[in-house]
């Protein structure tokens, strides 16, 4: 590229897809997807009506109410996941009991899609950790015969070094989070 080669301005599509592609790293995205999809055949399963040529057949339960809530809780449960990131955890256990609980209540769990999707956003929701600062990688190995775990220093005490076996204390809140405390 030369001086003398006009600057060409991003499309917009180019510009979206940037866009949604920052707002999804910084949030359990595939964890919340899994978890709202997961819902959708919990919820949608006992309410339908398959035909087989004149034959109609019902699925209609009496634990439809009870699939109709797990579903909808699911739903919510992933779009929470979405936009709450500091209740990623809750959701995710939360996620998981219900994917158990739509086993027995809603026809084996939306026959086992919804449960095995709702099952996989709950995990992902739980493994799920905010990007961080990496710690420095030196490549050298301690002359001590340690590990090379360096602990980052107490509040307070910027210079002060820590003390053999004390545990170390991070003070640092990471901003991309809101402004949790991470670590």
């Amino acid at each position: 590229m030369s001086a003398e080669t006009p600057v060409q301005s991003v499309g917009t599509f180019t510009r979206l897809r940037l866009r949604f592609r920052d707002w999804r790293g910084g949030r359990p995205f595939w964890a919340g997807l899994f978890t709202l999809l997961g819902g959708l055949p919990i919820a949608y399963f006992p309410y339908a009506t398959l035909k087989l040529g004149t034959m109609a057949v019902s699925m209609a339960t009496t634990a439809g109410a009870g699939s109709l809530i797990i579903g909808i809780l699911l739903v919510t449960l992933g779009l929470t996941m979405w936009f709450q990131q500091a209740t990623r955890i809750f959701a995710g256990v939360a996620a998981i009991l219900l994917a158990l609980v739509s086993l027995v209540v809603s026809n084996i769990g939306g026959f086992i899609v919804g449960f095995v999707l709702a099952l996989l956003g709950g995990a992902l929701s739980i493994a799920w950790v905010p990007a961080g600062k990496a710690a420095p990688v030196t490549g050298e190995a301690p002359a001590d015969g340690t590990t090379g775990y360096v602990p980052a220093p107490r509040a307070g005490d910027a210079d002060a070094p820590l003390s053999e076996g004390a545990p170390a204390q991070s003070a640092r809140t990471d901003d991309s989070n809101g402004g949790y405390r991470v670590g």
